[in-house]
Parts: structure tokens; C-alpha cells; sequence
């Protein structure tokens, strides 16, 4: 023993079994922001519930539209519906969110996202609800997710500090991906037991758990330079992240992964018509890449010590484009499809893990919420444009060439993003204590 070692008890060594800890705390997800920062715990937990909600209304919608109509096509006119807003609204969200208090402005829009949900439950008990009202309450959620979206992520860089950022980003993911894991599952069986009406009736509910998180943190308030709401600020925004390439990367290669190898649209219908496994079966093909997302957060210990981050997302949003090539192969296994669409949602949390850390590092809090606002524009935008892609090729060609096509266009689009902005490829993170 040298001098300063500390004395060795009695018994058994128990240092490997320490080296074996500490290897565990380095793979699985990294739980110290919950741990120590009360508020970011709060507004997590919070969201948990309301997410799951979220997932449920989001695969009842195409859902009851696919029943009532029986078409593809009124299925993509529901996501042109949600797009619209997202297009037209996020933006502008982003301006306002870095102007005022980024929690009232939550409030606000927890609030009118449950009174659309509200409004969905009264469409459910009509025994012939017009498509045209659906998708107007349809739109309105979405254009108020627009502006939820952004102002909820640019809050968090406040709620935690700089080297628990990645942390935080990680464990937002798994608080998505476990919504997105238990909100179809318990849709698909709330559909098959209680009905349309019971699925957007526990949406309702959801809301109450993050409005509860909400009332009780402290005050979001702007930092640093103001700057008025309105389009000079959206100009400021966009000029700022266009001169950032590595951020603009960052959209572009998710748009390519989402605009083409987004199947979620054809899920009622490969479920009902192909796999034929009803409308539980909708629930699981929706559930699979949450499950795999789930273990690929929850085994995201690692990330933080990544350095190539923009390597490793290039890499991820290739594995993604493998996986939905392989699931849209896989229409003679309804298990083999599920286990390729969990590993491409492996892919895609961890890309967006890589993704969001790179965004959030590089843009001071002043500007924040807009440069969020056009990373939620384009993750929210990019799967809707991904599902008018899916449904209006597989209204030509059928669903199954529509998901192997867009696959492989993926990984075609990850070859051109590379080439286009070899900054992403290059990227290093700087140290981020």
C-alpha cells in the first residue's frame, strides 16, 4: 500500500465489481440531470404523460380518416392538413419564443393543444363526422405543436447546465421514445376496446400532467439581447443558421432520412391489407421503432463522449435507411418487420441525440428559440412531407415498393449530403463543461 492509499477492509475485494459499475454508468443513459436539476425534472415527468397522450391521438387520426374513407390519398390530405401549419406557423414561433417568457408561452399551448383533443372526442361520438372538420382540428393542433416544439426545446439549455446538456438531450429522447413506445400500444387497444372516442379522450387527460410541471417551475424569461417578434427577427434566425453549415447540415440530412424513408402514413394500411393483423397490429408497427429508440436512449451513456458528432450522425441516419429498405422487404414476417423498424428507430434516436447537440451547443440562447423553431420545422415538416412521399408513390405503386424505394433513397441522400457539406463529416465537439 502507498502512502495516502485508503485501508483495505476485510473480506473480498470489491474494486472489480466498482470497474464493473462504472462500465455500466458509461453505456446506459446518463440520469444526472433529473438528479440534480429539480426543474428540468419536473418539466420531464410532466411530458412523459402528455407525450404518450400525444402518440395516441397521433396514430387515431390517419386511423379514423383510413376507416371513413377507405384511401390513401384522404390519408395524405390529413398530413397536408398538419403540414400546412407547421410550414407557416414555426418560424414565427421561434421569434416570440426568444421574446417572452418561454413558460407562460408553454402554458398557452398545452392548453390549446387539450381543447383540440377535446374537440376530436365530440368528432368521435358523431356517428358520421365530417372529414372537413377533422382535418380542421387537425390542423389547428398541429399549428399549436408548432410553436410547442421549439419554445420547449429552447428551454432546456436553461433548466440544466452546459456539460449536462447532452444528458438532457439524451433523456428528452427516451421521454419521446417511451411515449412513443406506450401511446400506440395503449392506442391500439384503446381502438380496439373503447373506440375513437376513448383513445382522444385519455389525450385529454395527458395534457394535465404537463400543465401541472409547468405551473410550478420557476420563470422563463428572456436573457441577453431582446429581440422584437416579428419577420426582421425570423431573418436574424435564418441568416444566423445559414451561415452555420454544420447546423444547416444537421436539417438537411434529417430531411433526407424523413422525406424518404418515412413509412408511418402506410402503417393502416400495410397493418390491414398486407400483414392483415387489424387495428393492433396499426398500434405496433407505430410502437416498433419507439421500442427500438427506447433501448438505443436508454443505452446512450456513450454520447457524451463522442467527439465526431457529425460523423456519427451520417452514420446513424445510414443504419436508419438499411432498417426501413429491410422493413419494406419484410411483409412476409409481421416479427421481422417489427424488429427492423425497432433497429431503424434505434438510428434515428441516436441520430437525433448527435443532432440536437450540435444545434443547441452552437447557438447562444438569444437565438435559440428560432434556430429551434427551424429544427422543429423541419422534424416536424419532414415526416409529414415523408408520409405525402410514402402514400402518393404507393397510390401509384403500391405500399410495399413505396417503403423499399424510400429506403434506398436515403441512403442514395446521405452520399449527396456528405458530398455537399463536408463540414458534417469533419465536425468535432468542442468541450462542453
Amino acid at each position: 500500500m502507498t502512502e495516502g492509499d485508503p485501508p483495505t477492509p476485510d473480506g473480498p475485494d470489491t474494486r472489480p465489481t466498482g470497474g464493473s459499475s462504472r462500465r455500466l454508468r458509461r453505456i446506459f443513459l446518463d440520469t444526472t440531470p433529473l438528479r440534480e436539476h429539480r426543474e428540468f425534472r419536473l418539466l420531464w415527468f410532466g411530458q412523459v404523460v402528455s407525450g404518450m397522450g400525444n402518440q395516441i391521438t397521433r396514430i387515431a387520426l390517419p386511423f379514423q380518416v383510413y376507416v371513413l374513407t377507405g384511401s390513401t390519398l384522404a390519408i395524405g390530405a390529413l398530413v397536408l392538413a398538419q403540414l400546412i401549419p407547421i410550414l407557416v406557423f414555426s418560424l414565427g414561433a421561434g421569434s416570440v419564443a426568444d421574446a417572452v417568457d418561454r413558460r407562460k408561452l408553454l402554458i398557452v399551448t398545452q392548453v390549446g393543444m387539450g381543447l383540440t383533443s377535446t374537440a376530436l372526442v365530440g368528432l368521435a361520438l358523431m356517428p358520421s363526422p365530417p372529414l372537413i372538420a377533422i382535418f380542421i382540428v387537425a390542423f389547428l393542433a398541429a399549428g399549436l405543436g408548432s410553436v410547442d416544439g421549439p419554445t420547449r426545446s429552447a428551454a432546456i439549455p436553461r433548466l440544466v447546465t452546459p456539460g449536462h446538456l447532452p444528458a438532457a438531450i439524451a433523456l428528452n429522447q427516451l421521454n419521446f421514445q417511451m411515449a412513443s413506445v406506450v401511446g400506440p400500444a395503449i392506442g391500439g387497444l384503446l381502438l380496439a376496446t373503447l373506440g375513437l372516442a376513448g383513445a382522444y379522450a385519455a389525450d385529454v387527460l395527458s395534457f394535465a400532467a404537463s400543465l401541472a410541471a409547468l405551473l410550478v417551475i420557476g420563470p422563463l424569461a428572456p436573457v441577453g439581447r431582446v429581440t422584437r417578434p416579428g419577420l426582421a427577427a425570423i431573418r436574424e434566425g435564418l441568416r444566423y443558421t445559414a451561415d452555420r453549415r454544420v447546423i444547416l447540415s444537421t436539417f438537411v440530412i434529417d430531411l433526407v432520412a424523413m422525406i424518404f424513408g418515412m413509412p408511418t402514413a402506410l402503417f393502416p394500411v400495410l397493418a390491414l391489407d398486407i400483414f392483415k393483423v387489424g387495428p393492433i397490429g396499426v398500434g405496433l408497427l407505430a410502437a416498433a421503432p419507439g421500442v427500438g429508440a427506447f433501448f438505443g436512449a436508454l443505452l446512450s451513456g456513450w454520447v457524451s463522449r463522442v467527439k465526431r458528432t457529425g460523423r456519427a450522425v451520417a452514420l446513424a441516419v445510414i443504419v436508419w435507411g438499411l432498417a426501413i429498405t429491410g422493413f419494406g422487404l419484410a411483409t412476409f414476417s409481421f416479427p421481422l418487420a417489427l424488429f427492423l423498424l425497432a433497429v431503424a428507430g434505434a438510428a434515428d434516436v441516436l441520430s437525433a441525440v448527435f443532432r440536437s447537440t450540435i444545434i443547441q451547443l452552437e447557438a447562444p440562447d438569444e437565438l435559440r428559440g428560432r434556430v429551434m423553431s427551424i429544427h422543429t420545422l423541419v422534424v416536424t415538416s419532414g415526416p409529414r412531407m415523408g408520409d405525402l412521399e410514402a402514400t402518393g408513390v404507393a397510390a401509384l405503386f403500391g405500399a410495399q415498393f413505396s417503403v423499399v424505394t424510400g429506403g434506398l433513397l436515403c441512403l442514395v441522400g446521405v452520399a449527396a449530403v456528405a458530398q455537399a457539406f463536408p463540414e458534417l463529416w469533419r465536425n468535432v465537439m468542442a468541450s462542453r463543461e
